[in-house]
């Protein structure tokens, strides 16, 4: 059996890498070297979306994060990142001037992902995350819910077009993530993302796959088959999220370990991300997080019975490890 990369996100220490701030910088490094130890080769970095400013004006903050990265004896090390939309930037807007805000923000986050030296820029680039839309004051729900987004994904494939000839000449794939119905309205299942991109013509542009949204709110395992073999197909298959539904520790988990890597082993070659949400502030709200924060090692205190982040990290890369060798000798 090939080795198969694994990485980790980042959403276990933090939501903003703050790049301009040297002694942050120094923490991400000591994480990473840790983890590289527990046998991670690359990391789901976070690009913080902070909607001050020019957003092209953090390409170069990134930049410098690379350079320290280096310097630090981390030009091996594997980048992702994860990218989210906001109601500010917002490609499915009918107001065109956001539409416009939208595209240039992604372009921004295009040219960030290249600059980290990462091919692939993954997270909900569609509908801002954890906005529902409503009417009158209510929520929009079902046939109405879907009434309302049938003219928003039409107004934002040219955008997404736009888009991956633009991603296509830096060469970094962009990944839609599909997201449960608890955290976002849309999209919230892999055939989804599909059915908006049959009218984008870049194979640039395709979809993230997260075992946590396949659970809570997938169809159903055939369905599931047929939705990855359409994406490999069409050449959109550009990441594999490994996360549990309550977006905790991997290692004992509702995770359907075959049914979920089943389909998407033979026709992805990848890196599987293990994404766990610690219990950091800004997760508790839209996550609506109960469980203790995994302790974070030089920043926390320890908290007796409550395993440490990188505890977590292990175990579950022990987890992945031992389901991935399962399923190829089975």
């Amino acid at each position: 059996m090939s080795v198969r990369d694994i990485y980790l996100s980042f959403f276990m220490f933090t939501v903003n890498l703050h790049p301009d701030d040297p002694q942050y910088t120094e923490v991400v490094i000591r994480h990473m070297k840790e983890l590289q130890n527990i046998g991670y080769t690359g990391f789901d970095m976070p690009v913080f979306p902070d909607g001050a400013g020019d957003p092209r004006a953090d390409v170069l903050r990134y930049e410098k994060l690379r350079e320290a990265l280096d310097a630090a004896g981390l030009e091996d090390v594997g980048l992702t990142t994860n990218v989210a939309t906001t109601p500010a930037c917002n490609p499915t807007s009918l107001i065109p001037e956001e539409r416009e805000a939208a595209l240039v923000y992604l372009k921004s986050r295009v040219d960030i992902t290249a600059a980290l030296r990462s091919t692939i820029m993954a997270g909900p680039v569609l509908f801002p995350y954890n906005v529902f839309p409503t009417h009158n004051g209510q929520p929009l729900w079902s046939d109405a819910l879907q009434d309302w987004l049938r003219p928003r994904y039409q107004i934002a494939q040219p955008l997404f077009e736009r888009l991956g000839e633009y991603a296509a000449e830096k060469g970094v794939q962009v990944a839609i993530e599909p997201v449960d119905h608890w955290e976002t309205p849309a999209p919230n299942m892999v055939r989804d993302v599909l059915d908006f991109l049959a009218d984008v013509r870049s194979p640039y542009i395709g979809v993230c796959v997260d075992s946590s949204h396949v659970v809570l709110g997938s169809s159903g395992p055939e369905t599931y088959r047929r939705d990855i073999q359409d994406a490999a197909g069409q050449q959109r298959l550009h990441y594999v999220q490994v996360s549990p539904p309550d977006r905790g520790e991997v290692a004992d988990s509702w995770i359907p370990w075959r049914t979920f890597l089943g389909p998407v082993l033979p026709v992805y070659d990848g890196p599987l991300l293990i994404e766990v949400f610690n219990a950091i502030p800004a997760f508790l709200n839209s996550l609506r997080l109960t469980r203790r924060k995994f302790w974070i090692p030089m920043e926390d205190e320890p908290i007796p019975g409550v395993p440490s982040a990188y505890e977590v990290a292990e175990d579950g890369i022990k987890k992945l490890r031992s389901e991935l060798t399962t399923l190829h000798t089975t």
